[in-house]
């Protein structure tokens, strides 16, 4: 019988198949290349394709492709065949080091920002050779950075790229104040969880707005939904286990280190979560997750919803991006340590996560921000959209005793003098995880718990890395100038905790008070929309600090705020337009007869007898003819609410309209609708409803 061991990474060009087909000279080269960042030698180039190309054609394939991330949020692909002419009319298969390195994948139809003019078609995608080479289908998948004809970064990996070299450079220099002259590297690794809704196949075609949207635009409340918690943790139905068990399969093929599985709050909710790696491989098998994971549900006639909230009135779908940073060597840089050497440096680097969430939370909330993300944060199993730190009572009274000088109340009472005192051992995981919290320390990583479902992790690790990594060089710069190192050490974490402690939040973030205390005490920012958020990117302190790392340009920055917006507001308005549709062409005629129908049913048996009163037809009657004029009402209003979009100055007035005005008209015409279903007869409503779409899937 095959075990995962056998077959585990089978379809992957990673290090056990390069030390078994490329020379030792080649190997060592390519692994300094990955590994320190060493610039990569053509010949070198030309081995490894030869080498990739034998055994990627010994495997099924016959095509390669440069595999990239654009700004769409998806990955994109452009195929080409191994296969050359021969002399003798036949090919020959080959691929070069120059094939590798670069392609020239057509740029005109990828989201630019204006990074590009509309005359300049071409972009370059360039071989990443820290990210493994993969088989998917009959193709050898090349992952690479995009790039535009002037050089600006086109993808989300670049920038990624960019952001885990700025976090290693400004945390070497840390180590080395410390003593670490080994270390020759510091990656930050994340472990994404990923949540996701399954429904059959069959429902998801009648339903035009999960086929448009990816959510359900109308929809009464189920009699049942969430409210019993017995889906959380519950027995896998047979078809949800035949799905992931296929699904684990085909993850493992590519080395994706997918772990856990189980049922979510939801009904039909579920949830993966991988081992987890380095920041940039972890990105691109999150995409090839769900990528996967959408193929695999349809051949088992189920859709995959990545949708952050697919369904009103119950739990929506997350990503939470549990974030560390490490060695080379294996240190967790979050690990508290046992000795004052370890002690002092791992509170200097939490201290540096602090100060980098509190000054750059306006950046990791853009990080998150999309339509379908608005919709979920601030919900019961959302985080709210103000960004706070939880750190425990055991750290927290850590801290605290630092910032006063007073001996920690802990298990030891110990002076904390950093670098002279023994910091008392921190046991990991002796407080709750605190799931109300955006931001949370879970014994040696930080869970950020804002992504949507649907969202790449690039996007906020990139600000991650980077707000730590500006927090980093701030303190390197003051260390390696200090006289006294110990004394400059603790009063520069004592500083840190004192000005960025507002940003600690323990408590429970659902409650009202908290976002009132947190908003009108601490001054934190409450950006509850994407229009309230995105702008806020080109503030010059976030421009600044950005550039100054090399991660973005300024060009680059100004295209991804254009690229964000306009990605909201062609989100909402395909939305608008799809309820337009639906309450016109599906909703309001089936309400209509079933009214009519009513009416001659009172009719008939008024005909029988007059003496019959036939209350409920007549006040059925009454009230489904007025929520269909409410209907066609609201689906006028929205509809002409969307026109008026056409005369928005610029991106940012049209982005406000949509929050302020069509937003609000969507939700009128979907409480019409709503009620319209909980007084129809099921047999007349034109679409599996909230109970059929959760609860379908046996």
């Amino acid at each position: 019988m095959r075990t995962v061991s056998d077959y585990f990474g089978c379809k992957v060009f990673d290090d056990r198949v390069m030390k078994a087909t490329l020379s030792g000279k080649v190997y060592s080269s390519l692994k300094k290349t990955i590994d320190e960042g060493t610039e990569l030698d053509i010949s070198v180039a030309n081995a490894v394709a030869i080498a990739m190309k034998d055994w990627a054609v010994k495997n099924g394939a016959t095509h390669y492709t440069h595999w990239f991330q654009p700004l769409t949020g998806i990955t994109a692909e452009k195929h080409d065949s191994f296969i050359t002419p021969s002399p003798d009319g036949g090919v020959i298969m080959e691929f070069s080091g120059k094939e590798l390195i670069k392609g020239e994948p057509d740029a005109s139809s990828f989201p630019s920002g204006g990074l590009r003019a509309t005359f300049e078609a071409r972009g370059y995608t360039a071989w990443d050779p820290t990210s493994y080479a993969f088989i998917k289908g009959k193709t050898l998948c090349i992952p690479t950075a995009f790039c535009s004809y002037s050089g600006h970064a086109l993808d989300k990996k670049t920038p990624l790229l960019r952001s885990m070299e700025a976090l290693n450079k400004q945390a070497l220099r840390i180590l080395r104040l410390f003593g670490n002259d080994t270390a020759k590297c510091v990656r930050s690794s994340v472990g994404p969880e990923q949540e996701y809704f399954l429904i059959t196949k069959e429902m998801y075609d009648q339903r035009p707005d999960l086929r448009f949207t990816g959510r359900t635009l109308f929809g009464a409340k189920p009699p049942k939904g969430q409210e019993m918690d017995d889906h959380y943790f519950g027995v896998i139905k047979p078809r949800v286990a035949a799905f992931m068990e296929e699904l684990n399969e085909e993850l493992w093929k590519l080395g994706i280190l997918a772990k856990t599985e189980h049922n979510e709050v939801a009904p039909a909710q579920h949830e993966l979560a991988p081992i987890y790696t380095t920041t940039n491989i972890a990105t691109d098998h999150n995409q090839l997750t769900m990528e996967i994971m959408q193929k695999v549900a349809s051949k088992h006639g189920l859709v995959c919803l990545l949708h952050e909230k697919p369904f009103a009135g119950v739990n929506g779908s997350g990503k939470h991006n549990n974030w560390s940073i490490a060695t080379d060597q294996g240190q967790n840089l979050l690990s508290p340590g046992e000795t004052p050497y370890e002690n002092a440096q791992f509170l200097l680097f939490l201290c540096a996560v602090i100060k980098g969430v509190d000054d750059y939370q306006d950046l990791l909330r853009i990080s998150v921000a999309t339509a379908g993300n608005d919709h979920r944060l601030g919900a019961n199993e959302a985080p709210p959209a103000v960004v706070s730190i939880f750190l425990g009572d055991e750290l927290n009274a850590v801290l605290e005793a630092i910032e006063t000088d007073t001996p920690y109340k802990g298990t030891e009472k110990t002076q904390m003098k950093l670098g002279v005192d023994v910091l008392p051992k921190f046991n990991r995981d002796t407080t709750d995880r605190n799931r109300t919290s955006p931001f949370a320390f879970t014994g040696n990583k930080f869970e950020f718990r804002m992504l949507g479902s649907s969202n790449s992790i690039a996007c906020a690790n990139i600000m991650l890395n980077t707000a730590v990594a500006e927090s980093l060089k701030i303190y390197a710069d003051r260390l390696e100038g200090a006289k006294d190192f110990e004394t400059t050490l603790h009063e520069m974490i004592r500083k840190t905790i004192k000005d960025h402690k507002r940003i600690i939040f323990n408590g429970n973030g659902y409650d009202d008070s908290w976002i009132k205390e947190a908003t009108e005490k601490r001054g934190l920012l409450n950006l509850r929309t994407t229009p309230d958020a995105v702008p806020h990117i080109l503030d010059k302190k976030n421009v600044d600090m950005l550039t100054s790392h090399g991660v973005f340009s300024e060009a680059e920055i100004k295209s991804r705020y254009e690229i964000t917006l306009d990605n909201y507001c062609k989100t909402v308005i395909i939305e608008a337009n799809t309820m337009v549709d639906m309450a016109r062409t599906q909703i309001a005629p089936a309400v209509e007869k079933y009214t009519a129908d009513a009416a001659r049913s009172a009719a008939a048996k008024k005909a029988i007898d007059p003496s019959i009163v036939c209350g409920f037809e007549t006040g059925l009657v009454k009230r489904l003819s007025i929520l269909t004029d409410r209907i066609a009402a609201g689906a006028d209003a929205l509809d002409e609410a969307v026109v008026q979009l056409g005369n928005a100055d610029d991106i940012a007035a049209e982005s406000a309209m949509i929050r302020d005005t069509i937003l609000a008209k969507m939700s009128e015409l979907r409480v019409a609708c709503d009620e319209a279903e909980t007084l129809t007869a099921k047999s007349y409503w034109p679409f599996p409803t909230y109970a059929d779409l959760l609860f379908g899937v046996k």
